[in-house]
């Protein structure tokens, strides 16, 4: 039996998984679901200070300081520095606001116009506007078009071609005029297998931060209350036209705080105030903030509770917040190097100076210093075992570089770094001081000893 080869028309043809059940997007929530998904996603980031800062966290970590790129084409790295820098995109400050709506609505949509130059006009579309997403029949993960709604009219939309690397200019929608045509990106987290649409991190977080909301507010009205309080005044009436002509006097006048009271025996005061004991709810508010603490895969000490006296403890709490962070970076970096790279290759249609194989490398922030300084005391401790191995040829140039990169924990191409390195010019010219043994000492010489005298001089044996 011979099989006919797949390609991207023919993918899943006839799969039990695949065909229409694989773009219709079964596991994704129904459309009302996850558009109040979004809207509540969004108004607890404008009015839970606790949703607020949990996004705020993951950009501050994600893009940090920045993120650089760097291309060894100089054409494209002008023309790429020239976008980066653009007023009209602004990506060092954009970033941020990118890396909050992927944190806050799980999407990202980038739209992508262009001027007949061919320079790229990156606008962030927000996801509630965005309403269907279509794919291959065959494929749901090749994306196809967006349905925007383009302001308040929701009866009607605007649909935006997804970006086709195989495109040429004479298949844009302007007839083939030379002009490039207007795309969308769609990037998303927390996507589940057979899912469209990705889910925000405060997904299911929101019910247990409207939960703490509602509980801090209630606890706040009643300490509130608690410092309210009623006197009582008992004494001997007459009658009960008595006791309303005194209580009228005392509500014309009440007593300030602070004043002074002098009655006769016929008459006593006392307070009522209510005993909530409010002072005691602590544990109950804790237990709630852990809740979508762990949720968000962050420690309470982020979120201003600490959680233990001691330091230690709070910085092995942070460990797989820091890892976590780590891999939201490694994809945020990714879909900034994707863009660039539709950036490049849509510019290399009109400008044949520009390499559409040109390769981009993105560097991001530090997550953490603190791992710095480990990792270099660890590469400082494991780099003269690594070299005695190498000395006594138990182990070779790859093995010894691929061992030093993995404690500086960097992940590294090893065969292109020792090609690299053997391309570097050697100074042999340089003279040799202090040469050192496979031990790390200077090498032993021989002591001299005079025939006639037996006098040693010189050596160190």
């Amino acid at each position: 039996m011979k099989l006919a080869a797949e390609t991207d028309e023919t993918f899943l043809v006839g799969h039990p998984f695949g065909g229409q059940a694989a773009a219709s997007g079964a596991l994704d929530r129904f459309e009302y679901d996850r558009e109040k998904l979004q809207r509540d996603a969004l108004q607890a980031w404008r009015v839970n200070p606790l949703a607020r800062r949990i996004v705020e966290l993951t950009s501050q970590y994600v893009v940090g300081g920045g993120i650089a790129f760097s291309c060894a084409h100089p054409n494209t790295a002008a023309f790429l520095k020239t976008f980066w820098e653009h007023p009209l995109n602004r990506l060092p400050v954009r970033m941020y606001e990118w890396c909050d709506e992927l944190t806050r609505s799980g999407n990202l949509f980038l739209l992508l116009s262009a001027d007949p130059a061919g320079m790229s006009y990156v606008r962030a579309i927000p996801t509630q506007q965005v309403k269907v997403i279509h794919s291959r029949a065959n494929d749901l993960d090749q994306e196809t078009a967006y349905e925007v709604l383009p302001g308040d009219n929701v009866l009607e939309t605007v649909t935006w071609p997804a970006f086709d690397a195989l495109q040429n200019l004479s298949d844009g929608p302007q007839g083939g005029t030379g002009r490039l045509p207007t795309v969308m990106l769609h990037y998303c987290i927390n996507r589940a297998v057979g899912s469209q649409w990705g889910e925000s991190d405060l997904a299911p977080l929101l019910k247990w931060l409207s939960r703490y909301a509602s509980w801090l507010e209630d606890r706040a009205r009643l300490n509130h209350f608690r410092t309210a309080f009623l006197y009582v005044v008992h004494g001997r009436f007459g009658s009960e036209a008595e006791r309303r002509a005194r209580q009228a006097a005392l509500n014309a006048a009440p007593p300030s705080p602070g004043s002074i009271l002098v009655t006769d025996e016929g008459e006593s005061w006392e307070v009522l105030n209510p005993e909530l004991a409010a002072d005691e709810a602590g544990a109950d508010g804790l237990a709630l903030k852990k809740m979508f603490a762990a949720g968000a895969g962050i420690p309470l000490h982020f979120l201003a509770e600490p959680e233990g006296a001691t330091r230690t403890t709070a910085e092995a709490a942070g460990g797989p917040t820091y890892r976590h962070y780590e891999q939201r970076q490694r994809l945020f970096l990714w879909i900034l190097k994707d863009l660039l790279r539709v950036v490049i290759q849509r510019r290399s249609q009109v400008d044949g100076s520009i390499s559409r194989q040109a390769e981009v490398t993105l560097q991001g922030s530090d997550i953490s210093a603190r791992d710095n300084v480990s990792l270099a005391m660890a590469a400082n401790n494991i780099l003269p075992t690594v070299q005695e191995l190498r000395n006594r040829n138990l182990i070779d140039d790859a093995e010894m570089l691929r061992l030093a990169y993995r404690f500086c924990g960097e992940s590294v191409d090893i065969e292109e770094m020792l090609a690299r390195g053997s391309a570097a010019p050697v100074n042999s010219a340089a003279p040799v001081t202090n040469p050192v043994n496979s031990s790390g000492k200077p090498p032993k010489k021989a002591p001299k000893i005079d025939p006639e005298s037996g006098e040693v001089t010189g050596g160190n044996l």
